[in-house]
């Protein structure tokens, strides 16, 4: 029988604290000095005034695997988890509607940036790393109130350096333009999290703008592939890590698309959360929150490359080895991955929902029975009647 969620995280935890017996004076100051990844934050406690700066590690170098989730992929939870305690955040408060002074501009230098930064940062006291790793929030490094910040001089990437000094370019279009130039997502959440985008330009949470940058990546992918032939077979694509089983089921129809998620509760009860739209896009925020758009994304990129349209079907077990939150990248670049596989052809829906329940413990009918697309497949279209 395998470990406990509880386990892993003692493990995780016990293993940190180890490496914090013999490297601790390295995050145990009130200054410290490293190369960014490069990256910033900006949180959503205390809005519309929050806390705004970079994340570094005490270490110089190549740190870019520290805050790139691209690069995750067949990482264990414990290096995750690792890289994200590693990097220390110096905040200050900001008002978000006022993205603009020289603290800010540096931050955005550093988010247009193609390598890590050198930086040096004197906080206004003294920082220790605290290690609590729980099943709730996402684990994060030491925090400390910036006294001074200094950062080298760096290369900007030219296409995030246009997009951020065409004041009249829309943000979603800035994000859209930089998605179409092969800028990584990560980097993109970055620079509209720091405030880059837009004629208003404001600083916005780094979660809501992961979720905003999926959702608007999207939705214009689906709005081109609503307007491609249908494909003609029945696939099914499986993929897992972290202790996330992935089922997708691709079926003719015009574009509809549900993502479900189910989990068990520390009494082994199964909870679930799950969302449908259709062409009408979606009228709610998701049930699923920004595990729908992120999901969406990784199945939207495969149909249009592929120039097809499909009904869509997601299928995500979380299994209790996902011990410790990560963030929804790990959906996104999940079924990313999924859609790379060599698919399973079945001749029906309902071969296809057997065949992506064989890897997942819970049944078919608990899937089944928490779906509306299940019931809008049975409605006939205007189109069957001609």
């Amino acid at each position: 029988m395998g470990q406990t969620a509880s386990e892993i995280r003692k493990a995780i935890e016990s293993n940190w604290n180890e490496y914090l017996s013999r490297y601790g004076n390295l995050f145990s100051s009130n200054f410290i000095s490293g190369s960014s990844p490069p990256s910033v934050f900006v949180g959503s406690y205390g809005y519309p005034k929050v806390a705004v700066g970079p994340m570094l590690p005490p270490i110089h170098g190549n740190t870019m695997i520290l805050d790139m989730p691209e690069l995750w992929l067949g990482k264990s939870l414990e290096e995750i988890v690792n890289y994200r305690l590693s990097l220390v955040r110096g905040i200050q408060q900001v008002k978000i509607s006022d993205p603009q002074g020289k603290y800010i501009e540096n931050l955005q230098e550093v988010a247009m940036a193609t390598k890590p930064i050198d930086s040096d940062i004197d906080f206004l006291k003294m920082i220790t790393h605290t290690t609590s790793i729980d099943g709730e929030s996402a684990p994060f490094g030491p925090i400390g109130e910036i006294k001074n910040a200094k950062f080298s001089n760096s290369s900007s990437d030219k296409n995030i350096q246009r997009t951020y000094y065409d004041k009249d370019l829309l943000a979603q279009d800035s994000v859209l333009q930089l998605y179409n130039n092969g800028i990584e997502i990560s980097r993109i959440q970055k620079c509209f999290s720091i405030g880059m985008f837009g004629k208003n330009r404001k600083l916005v949470p780094t979660r809501w703008s992961i979720t905003a940058t999926d959702d608007i990546i999207s939705k214009s992918l689906v709005s081109e592939i609503i307007e491609l032939d249908i494909i003609d077979s029945y696939k099914v694509f499986t993929y897992n890590h972290l202790g996330n089983f992935f089922s997708v089921v691709l079926f003719p129809s015009r574009w509809m698309f549900e993502m479900q998620e189910a989990w068990y509760d520390l009494q082994g009860r199964i909870g679930f959360g799950s969302d449908f739209e259709d062409a009408r896009g979606l009228d709610h925020y998701p049930a699923t929150a920004g595990a729908h758009f992120a999901s969406r994304l990784g199945v939207a990129e495969y149909l249009f490359k592929n120039k097809v349209q499909a009904g869509v079907i997601v299928l995500r077990e979380i299994r209790p080895e996902y011990a410790v939150p990560l963030g929804v990248w790990q959906v996104r670049e999940g079924i990313r991955m999924a859609m790379k596989q060599n698919p399973t052809i079945v001749s029906s829906f309902e071969e296809g929902i057997d065949f992506a329940c064989k890897s997942l413990s819970i049944d078919k009918k608990e899937w089944l029975a928490n779906s509306n697309l299940q019931k809008a497949r049975r409605q006939k279209s205007i189109s069957d009647f001609f």
